[in-house]
């Protein structure tokens, strides 16, 4: 039984991780900031079974200001989803996408160095492959959007600390994830709702 840290644990990959985690009998701390990308009561709609769960512990926090080293304490793994997502967004909220996405990734890998977590787990997108997304994990890293550049910055973070301070990092680039509790400006879920 391992201590789980989950950031993004209100969002659509962040609730089911959380789900199977707590049902692999871990204990789960999901941490979440609820940004307005899409509505709140969305996110807490999917946060709803979690927080009857015994060994799960939900914390509302913005991995940009809070005090990330004391919301590790006694966590082994960190598995890092939050992540402002959206292509088209990225655009015209360029800040939000760079302190999101690279700003709370760093501040999370060093907090994680201080208090020498076991793993930390940093999920990415295929955006970082920009129009070679159709490869495999060996195409060019060429993103074509603020969004990809912003994660594939993240990664290279997370590389750097895993190289420079021991820390066993795993990146796993998601492609077009879709099912319950997708986010509402995705395609799938629009297709269902027209």
């Amino acid at each position: 039984m391992t201590t789980c840290l989950v950031t993004g644990a209100a969002g659509f990959v962040g609730s089911h991780l959380c789900e199977q985690l707590l049902a692999q009998n871990h204990t789960v701390i999901g941490v979440d900031a609820f940004i307005p990308y899409y509505p709140r009561p969305l996110k807490e709609q999917n946060l709803s079974e979690l927080q009857a769960a015994p060994r799960f512990t939900f914390h509302e926090s913005d991995l940009r200001t809070a005090d990330l080293v004391a919301l590790l304490e006694g966590v082994e793994v960190v598995f890092h989803v939050a992540a402002m997502a959206g292509l088209r967004r990225s655009w015209s909220e360029f800040e939000s996408y760079v302190t999101c996405n690279i700003l709370a990734t760093q501040r999370l890998l060093e907090a994680a160095v201080q208090r020498k977590i076991r793993h930390f787990l940093n999920v990415s997108t295929s955006s970082v492959y920009g129009r070679f997304a159709t490869g495999n994990e060996e195409s060019p890293l060429a993103p074509v959007s603020p969004y990809g550049i912003t994660k594939l910055a993240a990664e290279q973070l997370c590389r750097a600390y895993g190289a420079n301070f021991n820390l066993p990092i795993t990146v796993l680039r998601l492609y077009s994830v879709y099912g319950p509790r997708q986010r509402p400006d995705m395609g799938y879920n629009i297709f269902i709702r027209k």
